[in-house]
């Protein structure tokens, strides 16, 4: 009987890997993929731009006519360290955005040329997370993202370093990445660091084994999952990769978390690195950026019924279910839903400013309207505006 067991188990294990080669096949199919490239991969471990990695990199990307190409790229606080003197990445914000600043410049030029090589024109576009959680910047920047990949141009895209605050800590763009394939639609996100995959320990210790597939949570349970990258320019380590991986995923997205150097077999649908597979459907909202990237600038305090219509009933947030309001926000800010006790269930886009809301609060808008206007007759938080955090 334990033959049997064996040999029925054997054949499972030989089944799933032929299910996940046939699966990993597709990954050649993409058309338009996402590909986040991260510092340590284009600099020196001192900072400034290598331009042979550049290049090399380059060399894979352009190849690839038949295919639609972002690339999500890191470096530029990196490629700005040597021109300001600097010997290693400043820790205070001022230092950071002045590097980022002359270094954005140096990094899209480098990236212009390189691809002028193949004759290949490349575009900037530099995104905030908060921009991109509100319905008409969310457009904005699908629009101009598609539009430059229907011209044949290859969009460069990074944070925008320069001004943002939050943002610059979001996780080297790796979450980033994620959430711009979501944004334009993408069949596959490359994410390409120092490390060839997702390992089941410290890939510098003897005994681990690189994960080739994870099909979902489960098959990351009791995995300790490194925080640091090797070359130190960059912020990133593996626990933003796989996080980035894990958002992508459950958006429908397939992920390839390998190499840099393995990216020409990974844009071939090889066998290198990590692929997590689909975990989700894909969807066309703007919700995922809201509850990834956007930062909330308050709070909402809801009594038990308002919690039960957000929750339960999938509705919009009234007046007449707030119980308080917490910090400074406008109107168009996102802002944290709360129950009684304290938990985030939500985060939405705000209609009002904080100061216009206690006024509001425990009042119908029918009254609200007769009293104020017909502005006053609308939500607090509109239900295509919100996306729940806990059910």
């Amino acid at each position: 009987m334990a033959g049997a067991r064996q040999e029925a188990e054997g054949a499972a294990r030989r089944a799933s890997a032929e299910d996940g080669a046939a699966r990993r096949e597709g990954v050649a199919d993409a058309r338009r993929i996402v590909v986040k490239v991260g510092s340590s991969s284009l600099t020196t471990a001192a900072g400034g731009l290598d331009a042979d990695r550049v290049d090399a990199l380059v060399d894979v990307l352009a190849k690839h006519q038949d295919k639609e190409i972002v690339l999500v790229s890191s470096g530029a606080i990196a490629a700005g360290l040597a021109p300001l003197g600097l010997d290693r990445r400043p820790r205070d914000l001022a230092r950071q955005q002045a590097a980022a600043s002359v270094g954005q410049g140096l990094l899209v030029a480098r990236y212009t040329a390189s691809f002028a090589r193949y004759g290949r024109r490349v575009g900037q576009v530099l995104l905030t997370s908060d921009d991109t959680s509100r319905r008409a910047h969310y457009r904005n920047a699908y629009r101009t993202l598609d539009q430059l990949l229907a011209m044949g141009a290859v969009p460069i895209v990074n944070e925008n370093d320069t001004v943002a605050t939050d943002e610059i800590r979001f996780g080297d763009n790796d979450r980033l990445a994620a959430l711009v394939a979501h944004l334009v639609r993408a069949d596959l996100l490359i994410l390409l660091s120092d490390v060839d995959g997702l390992y089941d320990g410290d890939p510098a210790t003897p005994g681990t084994s690189r994960i080739a597939e994870v099909t979902g949570p489960k098959d990351l349970e009791g995995i300790s999952i490194g925080s640091a990258g090797k070359a130190g320019v960059g912020t990133g380590g593996m626990v933003t990769k796989v996080e980035a991986a894990r958002i992508a995923a459950a958006a429908g997205i397939p992920v390839i978390l390998t190499s840099t150097v393995h990216a020409a077999d990974a844009l071939a649908g090889g066998k290198t690195g990590t692929h997590f597979l689909r975990t989700g459907r894909r969807s066309a909202d703007r919700l995922l950026w809201l509850a990834h990237a956007s930062t909330p600038r308050g709070a909402l305090v809801l009594d038990d019924g308002a919690v039960h219509a957000v929750l339960e009933r999938k509705s919009s947030l009234l007046p007449a279910g707030i119980s308080s309001v917490e910090g400074e926000f406008s109107a168009g800010d996102p802002v944290e839903l709360r129950d009684a006790g304290g938990r985030a269930i939500a985060r939405g886009v705000v209609n009002f400013d904080a100061r216009e809301i206690p006024r509001l609060m425990g009042r119908s808008t029918r009254d609200l309207a007769r009293e104020l206007g017909p502005a006053y007759e609308r939500e607090i938080v509109h239900r295509d505006d919100l996306v729940l955090l806990h059910h």
